[in-house]
């Protein structure tokens, strides 16, 4: 079975590739990336390489052809990224993929206000529409992503944020590479998983945490989205990006963020890494 991913230069690529070359024979494993060269290590390890570009459709067919399992990393370029998913969708179908997997994100629904919404719902709708089997791999915020703030709040003593009183269940990337080269490999792989961590966090647990890095009590300072979003200009952010990372902020305050799975654990035989893993 020949299995291939996009992004596999990438953060979350590299190590869903790590993870298949471990579990697989590596001669099965497709690489495909813009930047060959920054996989060079990999291929020495068995993997083959194709060259492709989400911005360059006509590249696309042909860096799937014969491919069995596709998983579509999503890329980062939040709001500027569908139309190449959607040719990836598209030229999945053209090339006969047998199976196609995408990593979305947590209730991608139209009420969720989360900003890289719109993106994911749109590219599993194509996925819908297809034709094609298909698997949504839905991994929740990224617990790595965390860590600045947790430590900007030990450094100040106070945890500023609009997620009001939500969870948010936060998840390892190792977690969602494991989880995703696990379902890659699966006979039947199901529809849909979420990927979350073990437990839903709160901003008081945040600031616990924080608390633990920094040796002092951490409070928890709850602000309007609008001052959120002014506070992180303000800190030299640009409007766009502080209107993006308020917005998981509602979406954790209006409770989108905060369900748990066993999702992590169904698949790769281990339970998911809390958060608190990463700072103890």
């Amino acid at each position: 079975m020949t299995i291939a991913l996009t992004g596999a230069a990438g953060n979350l690529g590299r190590l869903v590739a790590e993870q298949l070359l471990a579990l697989t024979d590596p001669a099965d494993v497709v690489l495909i990336t813009r930047r060959p060269e920054a996989v060079a290590d990999l291929v020495a390890r068995g993997a083959s390489v194709r060259s492709a570009d989400f911005a360059d459709a006509d590249t696309l067919p042909a860096a799937f052809a014969g491919v069995d399992r596709l998983l579509i990393i999503s890329t980062d370029v939040v709001g500027d990224r569908l139309e190449g998913q959607l040719a990836a969708v598209a030229a999945a179908r053209t090339a006969g993929v047998g199976h196609v997997f995408y990593t979305s994100v947590s209730e991608p629904t139209a009420d969720n206000p989360a900003g890289v919404v719109p993106d994911h719902r749109a590219t599993e709708e194509a996925l819908a529409a297809s034709g094609l089997p298909w698997t949504a791999l839905r991994n929740n915020l990224y617990s790595e992503f965390q860590l600045p703030t947790l430590q900007q709040a030990a450094a100040s003593g106070q945890l500023v944020t609009n997620a009001g009183a939500g969870l948010t269940a936060y998840v390892t990337r190792t977690d969602c590479a494991a989880a995703a080269a696990a379902a890659l490999l699966l006979p039947e792989p199901a529809q849909v998983y979420d990927i979350t961590g073990p437990t839903a966090v709160s901003t008081a647990d945040l600031a616990e945490l924080a608390g633990q890095i920094g040796g002092q009590p951490v409070e928890v300072v709850d602000v309007t989205d609008e001052a959120y979003v002014a506070g992180l200009v303000s800190a030299g952010l640009p409007q766009p990006v502080a209107e993006l990372l308020a917005s998981f902020g509602t979406a954790t305050r209006e409770g989108f963020m905060g369900a748990t799975s066993d999702a992590v654990a169904d698949l790769t035989g281990r339970p998911a890494t809390p958060l608190s893993a990463l700072v103890s």
